[in-house]
Formats: C-alpha cells, structure tokens, sequence
C-alpha cells in the first residue's frame, strides 16, 4: 500500500488529539487509499505524560530531525503562536514539504509571507483548524461558496467568549465568576488576554475575509472591543429589552472596501446566533445567490480541532497522490491586495446606552438633549433607582444612528461633571433579520 509520511511540530491538546485520530481511525487507509505515515514528533519533554500514548523512539526536541527528513512529505504545525513557528513553517516549505497548521496568529499576521513561499516551492499551506474548530467554515468559503459573492460575515468565533457571556446570562454570574468557571472548565486560559480582549477574534475575522472577500486586512488595524466591561447589569437588561449579549466578529463588504469590527452586541433573542451556547462557534454568512447559511459546531477542543487538522492531511494526500494542483494555489492567497478596513463612523445601529450619573435633578434632560444635539433619537429611557449615595443607572436605547454620532454624543456625556464613570455602551445587531416575503 502507497504510504506518505508526516512529523508534528508540538504534542499538547490539538497534537495527541491528530495522533488519537490517526491510530484510531482505520477507515482514513481506506479513503485514501494509504497509509498515513507519523515518523516524527517535536516536543519540549518527551518524559511528559500524555492524554494519549507516543511510542517514545518518535519523539525528538530537535526540530531539524522533523524539518529535515527526506522521508517527511508533510509537517503538520501545532506548537502555536507567532514564534518559533514561524521559522518552522518557512524552513519547512523551504524544505519544498507541504504543511498544515492550526495558527491563526501565523496565518494572521505573517499569511503573505507563507503563501508566497509555498507558491516559490511549489507545495500547499493548509489551514481550515485556525477558525472555528471543528466547523469547515474555510473550506466552504474557498470551495462550496467559489461561485458566490460574499455580502457579509457575522461569526462567534471565540469559545472563551461565549462560554463566558452564555454563563453569566443563564446564571446570572459576575464576569470575573464566569471566566473563573471559564478557566476550571478548560475553556479559558490562565491569562485570557486574547480571547477576552477580542485579538483572537479579530485574527480569525482577518482570516474569513481573505477567503470571503479576497482581501487581506492586519488584524491589528481592526476596530476590537472585548468583554471584560460587561456586567451582570447589562445581561439583566439585555434580556428585559429581548435581548442576549454576544462577542461578534463581523465582516461587510462595502463599496469603498471592506468594514471589519470585533464587538460586543446586543443580539434580538429569536436570532439563531442567540442560540449559540457554551463554547460552541457559529458563522453566518450572507451571499449574493445563495442568501444566508449557517456553519455551526465545535470551536475549540482537542477532537474537534484535530478533525480539522487531519481533513487537511488527507486534502493534501489526495493531491501528493493525483498530483492534483493544489486548490486554491498558494500564489491566489500570496498575490491578495492588502487592505486598510473601512472606518466604523458611517456604520449605523440602534444602541443601548448605560450613562452612570449623579442622582441630581435635570440630569435626563441634559444627557437626552446631547444625544439629540448630536443628531441620535432616543427611543427608550429607563431609570435604575440608586442605592443611598449610589449612582443612577440611566438606560437608554437609542434609533439607528452612524457611529460618528454616538461616539460624538458619547464624548460630550462622559465629560459631564454629573457623570461619574464611562458609559456602557452596546450596538444592537440582528444578524438574521426575517426576510420580506
């Protein structure tokens, strides 16, 4: 039987999970029609115990007997990060072997330059595993939806973030109680920085627009709000107003360019991303002939994301076998146009308002007139009574205005001498709104 035969840069979660999958599941031989090969393993203690069981003679903590090994036609990069990864994957591709990796951050921030060298090389840089899991979402957007102009992108794309906010809205938990039942359940990591900040979300979004819009984006120019001010408060009200909150990341093609923004929104409870629960993952996507789609499943975890990891071993065996092209080839992503995402100033939305104020008189009036100055209609006001010596909590849900003018609005209100912290502020966006008939 034909063979081909692959080493693994890193061993942890996502690592013994590819190994799990490749011994337990004979029926890949069959599909393949080969064997799939694991000559080589890089870690950084081969004494460590494991979750699954590596023959020992196969581990090394020298990453040249993985990157230089004739016999290894494919390395597969689960070590994550920016570095050393990226000296790995480039020497690999150098190497002329192809490579699939789960590193969003990698392909993120450095896509250019990987693409580019496997164009050089002739091979393929595989990396469905770096958005959303489990769930093909990559795939699909590069095969099943080639034909179709993507419109807009709306995806939970963070499992920490959901889990979180999902926590704190059916328990009614304090933030810093949800990420710590977060961090027990393995869902958080110990410094959850980048999830909770919404940099994952944002280096995963830059990923969905280059297969989406064929545009590539830095994900640091991406306008990124995080969870970590959202209070049980605003979860109360949310669902009072038939609402939950959930960490969107959202992509919309626009005539001027594209508009990327990771946020924190109110989502109407009958739209199917409300549903999204726990640390599962959801995308969907508006396009031009097919409409709306949904791409649900696990985000993150060992299984999952290792299913998608060894998906892209068995791609690129069909094509090492066929001696099919690779599709797309790597030149079509290395050769995208960089671009500078559309400001948010003209995007327009309802928003819900928290104005933390004084408990002195006129001060409703003041802070309505300033919206209304700054051309924002105010739809609702509801008022918290303050505890003794307390703030009001001011609950405003405004009609749809652009951002420049909440913002602006904003900017005034905060500086009020009756105002005593910066307001809560949270887009309304319903991502899948019914549809004329």
């Amino acid at each position: 039987m034909r063979q081909i035969v692959i080493g693994l840069l890193g061993a942890g979660t996502v690592g013994s999970g590819v190994v799990r999958i490749l011994e337990d599941n004979k029926e890949l031989e069959r599909r393949l029609g080969a064997k799939v090969v694991l000559k080589r393993i890089l870690v950084r203690e081969p004494l460590r115990e494991r979750t699954v069981a590596i023959p020992s003679e196969i581990l090394t903590t020298r990453a040249e007997d993985v990157l230089d090994d004739p016999d290894i036609r494919v390395v597969v990069e689960l070590i994550g990060g920016v570095d050393p990864a990226r000296a790995y994957t480039l020497a690999a591709l150098r190497a002329g072997k192809h490579v699939v990796t789960a590193n969003k951050a990698l392909m993120a921030i450095h896509g250019r330059e990987m693409f580019a060298e496997a164009a050089r090389q002739g091979v393929a840089i595989n990396f469905e595993a770096s958005v959303g899991g489990g769930i093909p979402i990559l795939r699909s957007l590069r095969e099943g939806l080639a034909s179709d102009r993507i419109e807009q992108i709306t995806g939970i794309v963070n499992g920490t973030c959901n889990y979180i906010l999902d926590a704190m809205t059916r328990t009614g938990a304090r933030y810093d109680d949800a990420l710590r039942q977060a961090q027990a359940a393995g869902f958080a990591e110990a410094d959850p920085t980048l999830d909770v900040g919404g940099g994952d979300a944002a280096q995963k979004l830059c990923l969905l627009a280059l297969l989406g819009f064929g545009e590539r984006v830095d994900p640091y120019a991406i306008p990124t709000e995080g969870i970590t001010r959202v209070r049980a408060f605003d979860i109360a009200a949310a669902k009072r107003f038939g609402f939950v909150i959930k960490s969107l990341a959202m992509a919309t093609r626009t005539d001027l360019g594209p508009v990327l923004r990771v946020v924190s929104a109110f989502v109407p409870q009958t739209s199917v991303l409300a549903g999204v629960h726990g640390s599962y993952n959801a995308v969907l996507v508006e396009s031009r002939a097919l409409g709306r789609s949904l791409y649900y499943g696990r985000g993150a975890g060992m299984m999952p994301t290792a299913m998608a990891v060894v998906s892209d071993i068995i791609e690129l065996c069909r094509n090492v076998f066929t001696h099919d092209v690779v599709r797309p080839p790597p030149q079509a992503f290395a050769n995208v146009e960089d671009v500078t995402p559309q400001p948010m100033a003209e995007m327009s939305h309802e928003n819900y308002l928290c104005v933390h104020v004084k408990n002195v008189p006129g001060v409703l009036g003041r802070v309505a007139g300033c919206l209304g100055d700054h051309g924002v209609s105010v739809r609702q006001v509801r008022q918290e009574l303050p505890t003794p010596g307390g703030a009001v909590e001011m609950i405003i849900m405004t009609e749809a205005a652009s951002d420049a003018r909440v913002d602006a609005a904003l900017g005034t209100i905060d500086r009020f001498e009756d105002v005593i912290e910066p307001t809560h502020r949270f887009r309304v966006v319903d991502p899948d709104p019914l549809e004329s008939p």
